[in-house]
């Protein structure tokens, strides 16, 4: 008797003891889909993302395209097979997943697109971002107080780079960045040399380091033979690199050719180690961080049938619908606050940038 007591007793013990991690699991498995791990702000969404949802008791597929937009479909199928619940979404081309959330949306999967807007469909449940038009805003901003364009007449030469055709951030913010800099544009205290103006002259495909170098290659030939360039709006760290890269080649930086105001994004470390050495003048700081809670409180509401907390319901119309939206607050960094944004925040360890 007291064997089988004890048996009994063990048996229990066991099963309980199984039935732990999946009790930890049991709100069952979100899909997170990021673009590419070419871009550390990348990793450290889908690190952060990844970090928050086990902590809430969720099982994750992680996965990255490489930004190889069959890749990125494929690996989404292979999701909803799994039986993802949710779908956490990082597009590479924000127009070409109508199909596969067709799929999602038969078998009830809520999508919530993540930092890029999912384009031309209805199966998009929310958007969880950073306030977009305000982080071109910030640029554009950042760039006039580096050039003094806002206390002296000028005139100051400059050059306009943009994101990828096909994200649609990219068009937010050089929208907002334009609504700094038209204006001063007008007036002629700012003067585009190429007059190279507009998304459609300006995008940089895949925000590629590589190709916005060549393209600042070719101005900086074609245009700036006889006058020195004074700014260069730049979307991304990784556009900014490959720009200063060019100018640098030149002579910029050295003698007497000052370095240009380059603005960035996403406070990588290699662009905050430039700001330091007086090369890029700003970056804009989203605290991934902050991104990943906001989503996974996406994904608890979602799952308990509630809705969740959105501020803004009018901005993100994706050629389907407007998608109820989440946006939070850049940060410009330059070389006046970055210990204090990064690494007093906790984002980043002092030694990993000097």
């Amino acid at each position: 008797m007291r064997i089988f007591k004890y048996l009994t007793t063990a048996a229990m013990l066991a099963g309980l003891a199984f039935a732990a991690p999946a009790g930890a699991q049991e709100k069952g498995l979100v899909g997170v889909a990021m673009p590419t791990k070419s871009s550390a702000r990348w990793i450290a969404d889908g690190d952060n993302m990844v970090k928050v949802l086990q902590e809430r008791g969720y099982k994750t597929d992680l996965q990255y395209a490489e930004d190889d937009i069959p890749n990125q479909l494929s690996q989404i199928e292979n999701m909803i097979t799994k039986g993802a619940k949710v779908l956490v979404i990082a597009s590479i081309d924000g127009t070409t997943l109508s199909d596969v959330l067709q799929q999602a949306a038969d078998q009830k999967i809520k999508v919530i697109a993540y930092d890029r807007l999912i384009r031309d469909t209805p199966n998009v449940d929310y958007y969880a971002t950073f306030d977009n038009f305000q982080v071109g805003v910030q640029q554009a901003t950042s760039l006039v107080k580096g050039l003094k364009a806002d206390t002296e007449a000028g005139p100051f030469y400059i050059e306009l780079f943009g994101g990828s055709p096909d994200d649609n951030n990219a068009f937010f913010f050089y929208n907002g960045a334009m609504s700094v800099l038209q204006p001063l544009i007008d007036k002629g205290t700012l003067i585009v040399g190429s007059g190279q103006t507009g998304m459609d002259k300006v995008a940089t495909l895949r925000w590629d380091g590589a190709t916005a170098q060549a393209r600042m290659d070719a101005i900086l030939s074609s245009t700036y033979a006889d006058k020195k360039l004074n700014g260069v709006l730049s979307p991304y760290d990784g556009i900014s690199i490959g720009i200063l890269s060019s100018l640098k080649g030149v002579g910029y930086g050295s003698g007497d050719m000052p370095m240009p105001v380059v603005t960035g994004q996403d406070a990588e470390v290699p662009s905050v180690k430039s700001i330091l050495a007086g090369e890029q003048y700003s970056t804009i700081f989203k605290d991934t961080r902050d991104l990943a809670k906001v989503t996974v409180d996406m994904v608890d509401a979602v799952m308990s049938g509630k809705e969740p907390t959105v501020n803004d319901t009018k901005t993100y119309e994706n050629g389907k619908k407007v998608v109820p939206s989440y946006l939070l607050k850049p940060v410009i960094v330059d070389k006046s606050n970055w210990k204090q944004v990064l690494v007093d925040s906790g984002y980043y360890q002092e030694s990993q940038i000097q």
